[in-house]
Order: structure tokens, then sequence, then C-alpha cells
């Protein structure tokens, strides 16, 4: 990472969230020491500086759309982004030249500048040691080491190799514990794995006393501390995110073993992330949550969310700049069955006339602005947990009896237990997560390199070599 960037971010630190408005943040300069001790010297203050990292996940550089809605979309072939495309450098992993760099870059830059904002507050609330109270303590702690672990666990997903290949021992990226103005050493991703586990399993030991364990995803609590630690757990990094990341962490290293044990976790407190229902994905028709959020582990919410749709997804965007499948991919991949809910319910041909073809819909915003669902983004849902079970099962029929509670939950009918599991686990990854960013991840993860091409009815061989931006290789 560049040292110039490096001490800007030091420098610049922390984004505050005050939470008399989720629009409305403060820019803290740490080197400001009355501020600082003025924000760590009360359970708001602290509270709301923890609130801007999660605000900070939510931008558009990060999960609030390209890391979920756009690029890494893309470079799964999910849209129809032919020559016309202004994003068709992106659709054909032209890495080094405009808009596909720059928008690497934002990436990033953003989620360095966050993991050094995280650091600077688990430094600074031992600093201020008995602000909180020693319970409330540990679960912001917990948080922010879950959400350092996150986002730098999809940096090397993006721009590390691929790890069950022997690149796994070369130099990837740097991984960043502290917010010193220093530039860390490039690891080798084996070793680059080893911190992120261990950061989740702090982690997962801080989270021990999480109210999501003992009562719901949005409980509410007595005083003003409880009910921040309470409510909407699952726009938190509760205890289940944590377990269900190191399922994802512990598949992609290969530990199926782990990986398996930490999804079936999640899946034992299933009742916390309950499936949509019928009368949401088919009978709902003015204000469906099209997220299924009921379903979310985790996620974030961005305020900009409904803006990005107008200027992705709208049926008036012009074809040129619109991101939609062509119809054959889509019904490819949804099999031309309208029962599913994923297909009904988000994808639709525009009743106005203006496009021939179905438009995406998941992120269009409802009549009810009262709506808790509103903004909501999933980055982890139950869905998965079922998937990386299924993938995990040493007999491939028990795998298939995973797959086939969220084909039940999705309104599709059983697999038969000889069905190909792999085949149907990809299939599932196809439906299930659109515009929520990992499908990309699942291809590179299982070194699946020829897909359908977006823009044709041909493949397209995926080129997963993402270089590091130049921000950070030359300055190496």
């Amino acid at each position: 990472m560049k040292k110039n960037f490096i001490k800007i971010v030091v420098f610049v630190a922390l984004t505050i969230t005050v939470f008399t408005s989720c629009k409305k943040f403060l820019d803290v300069q740490p080197e400001d020491k009355v501020l600082e001790t003025q924000l760590f010297s009360t359970k708001l203050g602290v509270q709301s500086v923890l609130n801007g990292l999660y605000i900070n996940l939510a931008k558009n550089e990060l999960y609030g759309d390209q890391m979920s809605l756009s690029t890494i979309e893309i470079l799964a072939q999910r849209y129809n982004i032919p020559s016309t495309h202004s994003l068709t450098r992106v659709a054909t992993y032209v890495y080094n030249e405009s808009p596909t760099n720059t928008r690497l870059e934002s990436i990033w830059t953003a989620a360095y500048a966050n993991i050094l904002n995280i650091n600077a507050f688990l430094e600074n609330i031992e600093k201020y040691k008995g602000t909180v109270d020693p319970s409330t303590e540990a679960i912001f702690k917990g948080e922010a080491l879950a959400m350092r672990a996150y986002l730098h666990f999809d940096l090397l997903r993006l721009y590390g190799p691929r790890y069950s290949t022997v690149d796994s021992t070369k130099q990837s990226l740097p991984y960043y514990e502290g917010s010193k103005s220093s530039i860390n050493p490039l690891l080798p991703a084996n070793e680059y794995m080893v911190k992120v586990l261990k950061d989740l399993s702090d982690a997962e030991n801080l989270l021990q006393a999480d109210p999501i364990i003992t009562g719901g995803v949005n409980t509410a609590g007595a005083t003003e501390t409880a009910d921040f630690l309470k409510s909407n757990r699952n726009f938190r990094f509760n205890y289940y995110a944590v377990k269900g990341l190191q399922a994802r962490a512990y598949l992609y290293r290969g530990n199926k073993v782990g990986a398996s044990q930490a999804a079936k976790v999640v899946i034992a407190a299933a009742d916390k992330f309950k499936w949509t229902t019928t009368a949401n994905a088919l009978n709902e028709k003015v204000n469906p949550d099209r997220t299924f959020s009921t379903e979310m582990i985790f996620g974030v919410m961005n305020t900009q969310l409904y803006t990005r749709y107008t200027a992705l997804f709208d049926p008036n965007v012009a074809d040129a700049g619109i991101l939609a499948p062509l119809p054959a991919r889509l019904a490819t991949v949804y099999e031309s069955n309208d029962n599913d809910f994923r297909y009904n319910l988000n994808w639709q041909i525009p009743s106005t006339g203006v496009k021939s073809y179905r438009t995406f819909y998941k992120y269009a915003d409802v009549v009810d602005k009262t709506k808790t669902f509103r903004f909501t983004i999933p980055l982890l849902k139950i869905s998965e947990m079922y998937y990386i079970a299924a993938e995990t099962e040493p007999l491939a029929a028990d795998g298939i009896n995973y797959l086939n509670v969220v084909r039940l939950n999705r309104n599709l009918i059983n697999l038969p237990p000889t069905a190909v599991l792999n085949t149907e686990l990809q299939k599932e990854h196809q439906k299930e997560f659109f515009g929520e960013g990992q499908l990309f991840f699942y291809y590179k993860r299982r070194n699946i390199t020829s897909v359908g091409n977006g823009s044709s009815t041909a493949n397209i061989t995926i080129n997963y070599t993402v270089p590091l931006p130049l921000s950070e290789s030359q300055y190496r």
C-alpha cells in the first residue's frame, strides 16, 4: 500500500456515526487528542465509532455496490456486457485499463482504509479501558475483529492466488493488525489465512455472551447500551456471523471438517434466520422483501442503495449501461422455472414496455418506506450454511439432503439422492447469490475456469489473476 496513503488514512482514521440519524456521520482526526478523548470517554462515543466502521462497509466502493451489486458480479459473467457497454473491459478481464483498474483500486483502498480504522478502534478501546463495561467491551472488540477478518479474507479471495494451488505458499497480500503508518510485508496466502482464522477465533471467544445466542435477531433490551447490543444483530458481526465466516474460510482452505462443524453450529440456530415465506415471495406485490432479509446472518445497510439501483438496474437505463442478463442465460440459470421464488420475485419484464427482457428488481425500493428491510444487502445467509454442509458431507446423498432444504424453501421439488452434488451446488450458487458478490469466489475456489459468457451463448475463460493495484505494487 502506498506509504503516503497509509499516513493519510491513519491521520483521518475513523468515520463516526452519530445515531441521531443513520445518515449523519462525522469524520474525526485522531491526532486531535481532545476529540479522541471525548469520543472514547462515553459509551455513546464508543458506539458511534463502531457504527462508523459499519457505515464504511456499506460504501459503494465496498459492499454497498462494487463487492456485491456490480464489479464482482460482472467478473462472474452475471450480466450481458457487450462491446458497446461502458463496462466491457471489466467483463473481459482487462485488468490494467480503465474502468477495471480504477474500480479495483477503489475496492483495495476502501478496504484497507477501513481495516486501519478498525485497528485504531481496537487500540483506543484498550487505551480508554473502562468506558464501557467488560461484557460490552468484549462484544465490541469481537465485532471489530470479525470485521477485520471479513475484509482481509475478501481481499485475499479477490487479489490473492487460488488457495488450493502451490501459489498459496507465495507472497500474496499484507495483513494489518495495527494503525501504524508502515508498509506491511506481503504474506504467503497460507500465513495470511492463519491470521484470518486467528481473528475469527478471537472474535468467537469474545462473542460468547452475544445477545443473539440467547435471544432473537432483533430483541430489545432495557437500557441504552442493551438496546444497542440487542437490536438488529444481523446487521452486526454477531456470533453466528463469525461461525458462518469461519465455515466459509475453512472451506476456502480445503478444511472440510472445520467448515462442516462451523456451518452446522449456525444451522442448529436456523430458527433465528427464518426462511422467507410464500406470502412474501409470491403473494406480496407492493412491499415484498426481495432480499429475504429474515434469512440473513449478516448484511449491510446502504442508505444509497436505491440510488445505485436506479443507476445500474432500473429498466429506464439504456442498454449500454444497464446490468441485466441475456434472456437465454437467465432462463438457463433458473431452468425456466417460475416456481422458484428467486426467479419469480426478482426478475420481471417491465410493465412499461421500456425493455423486452427481464430486469433485476431485487434491490428496487418498496412503497412502504417504514419497512425494516429497506436498504439491505445480504453478505452471509443461512442458505450458504446449508450449501457448505452439503459440500462437506462425506456421502453425496447426505449432501443432497442439505441442498434439498434450501430448494424446499425456494419452492422447488427435491433432487433425487443420485443427483450429481457438485453440479447441483453450482446451479444453486448461480441462482441464490445474484447481486450478492459470491459467485466469482465460488468459481475461483472450485477452479471453474470456463463458464457461460454473460454476453453470448458461448463460454468464456475467467481470468482469476487479479493484479495488485498500482498504489500497492509500485511502492514495493
